[in-house]
């Protein structure tokens, strides 16, 4: 069943609470969480760049190897962890990045509970600790020819810097000019069938035989760039992101009638009497499951251009008088080697133990997690990062 770490043998022989970082060495640390201790770093065998996960399991002295799901954070110099709740880990690197600094190893969350029963086996999931918020998804939707692609393309047009598309996975092969990561994320079916299964995608479909589906990655990819992610999705494809976890803002594009609807689709002039009639049943069959499904937050009618792209602006609070903010660089955390962890209500203190330091406000980091929002298998953002040293007038608040 595998060997035990070597300092894990003294951590058996002392018993500690619950949620207490049992110790760190060599890159690894344990912590327990009721029967169960989690040992946590060195090298995944899988993959053996990332960081490992290990559980002993006191009640039948056995060690578990689960399946670990998510975006794994590289190895590093050290770590420290802490019990957040009964469904997650915070885990800290040392000399990191701040995007890459923090990570949450969750063990009972919804989505690793799901993806337990779905595997049957013991699951655990990391997912990356970000700063400050991204903003809601737009998802819209509309029948062809409504001109929900000339309203996305006047806004991408007009907000170049807010906004982007996810990038699509297809099991297709590429055709001429399609470049993998630009037009699609092009994927073997195996693979893609693989990532559907442990929980990866929003939604997806078959397509004469091929899938495509947007990837929870492609989306968070999107906000990790500081745009707001676009999704130009089907009425299917809009019911399977809202029965999913993602917060988002669902939009349907309306004709003003299905005579108006007909006009269009024959005057663009790329489609057979039979493509046009096809088109036509589709369209029929998704107004009504737009504006009866309770899928959409938003109805739009497309009667004129220019006004219903005023109204699309207004739901989304533009004015026109909104920039993209300034982008700051990042500065490394450097977490000592010897430091101790402490949580107080919503806030993790990280306090060094490096006497030459002389006061002790200027060698603690604080990390407040109160406001954290999403998870695996995408990001968890709202995390808060700063010095002691900045709010030094708050230190006697904390430690009360």
């Amino acid at each position: 069943m595998g060997e035990a770490p070597a300092f894990f043998v003294d951590v058996l022989q002392k018993g500690y609470g619950n949620g207490f970082d049992i110790k760190s060495k060599g890159g690894e640390t344990a912590i327990l969480m009721g029967n169960r201790t989690y040992v946590i770093g060195g090298a995944c065998e899988e993959s053996p760049l990332s960081i490992g996960v290990q559980i002993f399991d006191q009640s039948t002295g056995e060690w578990i190897y689960p399946t670990v799901l998510g975006t794994k954070p590289k190895t590093c110099k050290g770590l420290s962890a802490v019990l957040l709740s009964e469904d997650r880990i915070l885990i800290t690197k040392n000399g990191s990045t701040p995007d890459d600094f923090a990570w949450f190893l969750e063990v009972d969350t919804q989505y690793v509970r799901q993806q337990k029963k779905i595997l049957g086996t013991d699951v655990v999931a990391w997912s990356k600790g970000l700063r400050g918020y991204a903003e809601k998804p737009i998802v819209i939707s509309g029948p062809s020819g409504v001109g929900k692609g000339t309203l996305i393309s006047m806004l991408m047009k007009e907000y170049p810097s807010m906004f982007g598309f996810s990038v699509s996975h297809t099991t297709r092969a590429p055709r001429a000019m399609e470049k993998d990561g630009v037009h699609y994320h092009f994927i073997e079916r195996s693979s893609m069938e693989k990532e559907i299964e442990d929980g990866k995608f929003l939604e997806f479909a078959s397509v004469h035989g091929n899938l495509y589906g947007t990837s929870v990655e492609a989306v968070e990819v999107v906000a990790d760039d500081g745009k707001r992610c676009i999704l130009d999705i089907d009425v299917q494809g809009a019911r399977s992101v809202r029965a999913s976890s993602l917060e988002a803002i669902f939009i349907f594009v309306c004709p003003p009638s299905m005579e108006e609807l007909e006009k269009r689709l024959r005057a663009r002039g790329t489609e057979t009497e039979e493509q046009v009639l096809k088109r036509l049943k589709n369209a029929k069959a998704e107004i009504e499951q737009g504006q009866s499904s309770g899928i959409f937050d938003h109805m739009l009618y497309n009667d004129n251009l220019e006004e219903c792209y005023k109204s699309l602006k207004k739901l989304l609070g533009l004015d026109g008088t909104v920039t993209a903010p300034p982008k700051s660089s990042p500065k490394v955390v450097d977490l000592p080697m010897d430091h101790s962890v402490a949580k107080i209500d919503h806030r993790i203190i990280i306090n060094s133990k490096t006497p030459e330091l002389g006061k002790a406000s200027t060698n603690m980091i604080v990390l407040d997690v109160s406001s954290l929002k999403g998870g695996a298998p995408g990001r968890t953002r709202g995390l808060d990062i700063y010095t002691m040293d900045s709010f030094l007038d708050g230190l006697a608040g904390i430690n009360h």
